[in-house]
Order: C-alpha cells, then structure tokens, then sequence
C-alpha cells in the first residue's frame, strides 16, 4: 500500500515509521522545511525508545521517504492519514482543529484517485463530517472516503504499542474504505490484533473516552493516597488489593503527583467541553479535571510540609522532569506546577533529567540544571523524585545523603522502601503511605 503521513510529530512519525516497516510505501509530509531536512539526514525531533534505528533502517531500504510537498505524497496514495496537532484552544479548552482542517483542504485539492482520507489525530465527535464537507467543497469531484482511526501510543512504548495494539478501531461504513483500512493493517493478523469496525463519530468518541476513563482511574487512586495517608494506609497495598479484580485492572493505579502529557489533560478538557456543547453534563469528567489540577498545585505545598512549612532560602533537588520517563515530553509535567510552586514559596530550585533538560529550560529557564542526580543533590535541603525514571530506582543512597545538606527525600513516585531510606537515615515522605 501507499501511504502519506501528514504530520510528522510524535503520532505521524511513530505511525510512518511503523507503516513503513510493515512494508508499506510511505512518505511523511510536514510544512517544517527544517524538520524534513532533519528527518532525511536521520536527526528525530522527539525522543521515543527505537525510533532513530526504525526511521533510519527503513528509510535506508526506500520504504520511508520524507517531503514538504503533499500534493505529490497524497495524489499517489491509496490512504492519507492526518496526524497534524490538535491542542487545546486557548481560552476555552477546545480542541484546536485549525491543523485539520487546513490539511483537509490540501489534501482535497490533490486527490487524483479513490482514497481514504484517516484522522490519526485525537479530534472531536463530528471533526470527521468537517473533514468530508471541506473535501468535497475543495474538489467535488474527488473520489475519496474519510475514516477515523485513533491512536492508542503510549509514549516510551509507542512502537511496541503499534507492533503488539489491543485493538485498531477503524471508523467508517464505506466499504471500500474497510478494505483499504484491511490492507493496511493487515501485517498485524499474525499478532491477532483485533480490528473494531464502527461508525466515524464512534471511533471519535472511543478516543477521547478511553483517555478520559484512564485520567479518571489515576485521579482515583490520588484521592485514595491522600486518605490512606490520613488514616495510616498503604495505597500500594490498597491498589493491589482492588487491581486483582478483574473487572478493575491493574494498571493505572499508581499513586503520584498527578497526570500530564500530551494526551489526558487536552483530551479530558476537550471531552468536557464537547458535552457542554451538546448541553450534557460530565460531571465525573470535570471533577477528575479539577481535582489534577489541584493535585499538582498542591505538591509543592506537601515538600514545604516535610521541611517544616518554611522553604525560603532552602535548596531543593528535582530528580526528573518529564511528564513519564522514556520520553522527552514535558506538556502538562507535575514537574512545572512544582517547581514554580517552589519558587514562588522562596526556595532555590536545581534540577536533573536523564532526556528533557532540553524541552525543560524552555518551560522552566530560571532554575539550575546539574549533570546528574548526586550533583543535584549536593547541598540540597530536600531531594524530590518526580518522574520514575530507571537511573533513579537504583541511587547510591550513601552517597546522596552524603551530598545533601539535609537528608529529606519526598518520593513522589513510590519508588523506594519507606523502611530501606530509615535504615539508610533519611526523612523520608512518599505518596499514600505511612512516614
């Protein structure tokens, strides 16, 4: 099959690249001039585990090639996904569609032959019926069909997501574009993925309810941290004790600091506010939305508590910075509210991260960045974990209560035994569990 690939940021090159080692022609077109140049000199714009060696192996076999010319891309291909951004709009928290929709309009003018036009991008109920009116009023007389196919990446695990899916939801009930769809997907029949076949405004909705209901389940077991703090539980106990339920699950029931990325915070406003458009009340939706916000706003408050509720003129350490480790991503980060909560409460702020220093000084510029995790504690009253990245499960604790002024750690991520930082001599504070 031939595939173009608008879009060339975090979904479209993942989805290209993945396209392309199935076996597929595709070509990835993206307006950033720079960016392609990059790409075709192998330089990724964004750090997901695999993808330099995925990009470079199979643009290297002449499956993957990259443009800023989609009319050539798009009037050879059999599907066209659009995999442009799709932020929240700023003042109302809509979903910013203006990337689409301009994308619908080139790619209606450079249709040439039947083909299906897909939404990668997480857009809202309705966005696909767009698509197809601005499509058809470009060039009527286009022979195409508009599906929606929503991703389902986890970043850090983005390529084994794409490998290995639960499911491929396909939105459409045109039936050459389920073959087209069929075709494309078709090297995952060996793994058994199931492919979900649905009306456009289904598969719409499935998206941005999924990563509703997850944001849903980690703002859950935050509460339920904070109660187990007051009462003298253990919330990882407790999160063991309701996950071998079936019928609750395991996963996403990791107390911390509150979600981020690109996804759960844009998508849960975007849901929310695509309700109220049609005069339907969320409410769980907009409590989950409410209370993380509060959450990251509130760590701050917890690091002062620990320190005795002063912190000016105190030096605390930030171990990591990202929203998740394995990525580079720091939109929506619990990290940021944290550290301008910590700022703005007096305190001199230093900082490592294994990956998003980088991505970091845009968003914070003010703060020190150290060049690993013992010089970030040198000298620190207070030493906060903030993303569980690997490099930190496994610290010399010796020598970083050696280099700390104080030896306070607040564990925002569980990743170490309150018993083993007692022995080791630290004060030590974590989410949901007894001191």
């Amino acid at each position: 099959m031939k595939i173009a690939m608008v879009g060339t940021g975090y979904v479209g090159l993942v989805s290209g690249a993945c396209f392309a080692d199935f076996g597929h022609q595709v070509v990835c077109v993206d307006k950033d001039a720079g960016k392609i140049e990059a790409l075709k000199r192998g330089k990724i714009p964004i750090y997901e585990t695999d993808l330099d060696k995925l990009v470079e192996t199979n643009a290297a076999a002449g499956r993957l090639t990259f443009t800023t010319e989609l009319a050539g891309a798009v009037a050879d291909a059999d599907a066209v996904f659009i995999a442009v951004g799709t932020p929240s709009r700023r003042g109302d928290g809509h979903a910013d569609l203006s990337y689409v929709y301009a994308a619908a309009k080139e790619i209606g003018a450079a249709l040439k032959k039947f083909t299906v036009v897909v939404t990668k991008s997480t857009v809202p109920v309705g966005t696909g019926d767009e698509v197809e009116r601005l499509i058809r009023e470009t060039n009527p007389d286009a022979d195409f069909a508009v599906a929606s196919n929503p991703e389902f990446l986890r970043e850090g695990a983005a390529i084994q997501d794409f490998r290995h899916p639960d499911r491929i939801v396909v939105g459409t009930e045109d039936d050459r574009a389920k073959r087209v769809m069929g075709e494309v997907y078709r090297p995952l029949y060996l793994n058994q993925a199931p492919i979900l076949y649905t009306a456009r405004r289904t598969a719409e909705l499935i998206k941005y309810a999924a990563n509703a209901f997850l944001a849903t389940k980690i703002t859950f077991i935050n509460e339920i941290a904070d109660l187990s703090e007051r009462v003298g539980a253990n919330v990882q106990e407790v999160a063991r004790g309701i996950g071998l339920d079936n019928r609750i699950g395991t996963k996403f029931l990791h107390a911390g600091a509150g979600y981020g990325g690109s996804c759960f915070p844009k998508d849960t406003r975007a849901l929310f506010k695509t309700a109220l458009d049609h005069d339907v009340q969320l409410k769980i939706v907009e409590a989950t939305l409410t209370a993380n916000d509060n959450r990251k706003r509130a760590m701050a408050r917890k690091v002062a508590n620990v320190l005795g509720g002063e912190l000016r003129g105190k030096t605390i350490g930030v171990l990591g910075l990202t929203f998740k480790p394995d990525t580079d991503d720091m939109r929506e980060a619990p990290s940021i509210p944290l550290i301008n909560g910590l700022i703005d409460f007096g305190a001199k702020v230093r900082a490592y991260d294994p990956i998003g220093m980088e991505q970091a000084r845009k968003e914070l510029p003010e703060i020190e960045y150290c060049k690993d995790a013992y010089e970030c504690a040198r000298q620190a009253d207070a030493l906060v974990i903030v993303t569980e990245w690997r490099q930190f499960r496994a610290l010399d604790l010796k020598r970083i209560k050696q280099e700390m002024k104080h030896p306070v750690v607040v564990d925002l991520r569980n990743i170490y035994r309150p018993d083993e930082m007692a022995a080791h001599g630290f004060t030590y504070d974590s989410i949901g569990r007894p001191r």
